[in-house]
């Protein structure tokens, strides 16, 4: 950019050729699609927000991908073989009794996350049951036809893309060579995606409210496993959609009833009158990952 100012003083840019080089040096003068200043400002934020929702969609409706199913949970929960070795860490570190309110919180941490670890694995066989059953009625499909067109995908695993249960969810999928979508998001602290999203379905978002959109306009299914404040965001945003009927009509599988039922007493808000008694029909808890599968092709008649 020119350091001239913009009101340009004439007697000092005598040359008129100097004063056109101004001119095309000037920010005014960008192409606005070009202009990074401008689309990063606050006046195209409702730009940047239709193409948050744009890119996904064209690339999605581009490899075919028709329907999903969403996979909530903690980024925490890790492998039963992480928990262990990291419980087992602990306990050679202390040799014995831990001796502080800090060790002993520690152990305990370790222990509770060798506990969680179910969750992964449950996560990780849901999405490999699921996967390889679409597959394999994408070949049948294929072989009926006798006709070489683009694939359409249904019933696609979709996570929030990072590490914990979303990893395990992707993994799953991963396993047996089926795609999956990853819907990362900008956080404070580093999250990156995690290495068994299909790379063409790995998308970043900066806003919460458009990456929400996305896990729920294909959404076939919602599953969720124990997790924090995330979790509850996503799975009580969708049971107020699916309540006010807001968006299509899925069944929402909850894996872990103890945990939930630990954290939040369902009845008392039937109780309090806050929810309705049949709004506890929104969702089913299981810990089989069959039995998921199972209640989503009931709930969509899937053979």
């Amino acid at each position: 950019m020119s350091d001239i100012p913009f009101e340009a003083d004439f007697e000092r840019v005598a040359d008129k050729l100097q004063h056109v080089q101004f001119l095309l040096d000037a920010p005014s003068y960008r192409i606005a699609y070009h202009d990074a200043d401008f689309i990063k400002g606050d006046a195209a934020r409702s730009i940047r927000l239709q193409l948050e929702v744009a890119k996904p969609d064209v690339l999605m409706q581009r490899l075919g991908i028709r329907s999903t199913v969403i996979v909530f949970g903690s980024a925490r929960i890790v492998s039963k073989e992480q928990a262990q070795l990291r419980l087992n860490e602990i306990l050679a570190k202390n040799s014995g009794l831990p001796d502080s309110a800090e060790l002993r919180d520690e152990l305990d941490r370790a222990k509770a996350t060798v506990e969680l670890s179910e969750y992964y694995e449950l996560a990780r066989e849901f999405a490999k049951i699921v996967s390889e059953e679409n597959l394999e009625r994408e070949r049948t499909n294929e072989n009926n036809s006798g006709v070489n067109k683009n694939v359409i995908h249904d019933y696609v695993i979709c996570t929030g893309g990072g590490p914990g249960i979303m990893e395990a969810a992707n993994r799953g999928a991963h396993d047996v060579g089926a795609l999956s979508v990853g819907l990362n998001i900008q956080l404070p602290f580093e999250q990156k995606p995690n290495p068994y999203i299909s790379p063409e379905l790995c998308f970043q978002f900066h806003y919460f409210a458009i990456r929400k959109l996305h896990f729920m306009m294909r959404a076939k299914a919602l599953v969720t496993c124990p997790g924090g404040f995330g979790t509850f965001d996503e799975l009580f945003e969708a049971l107020t959609l699916r309540q006010t009927q807001r968006m299509q009509p899925i069944p929402i599988i909850i894996f872990g009833e103890d945990f939930w039922r630990k954290v939040i007493n369902f009845d008392h808000l039937v109780k309090m009158g806050v929810i309705e008694r049949n709004d506890l029909e929104l969702f089913h808890f299981t810990n089989s990952p069959q039995e998921a599968w199972n209640i989503i092709k009931s709930f969509h008649r899937v053979n």
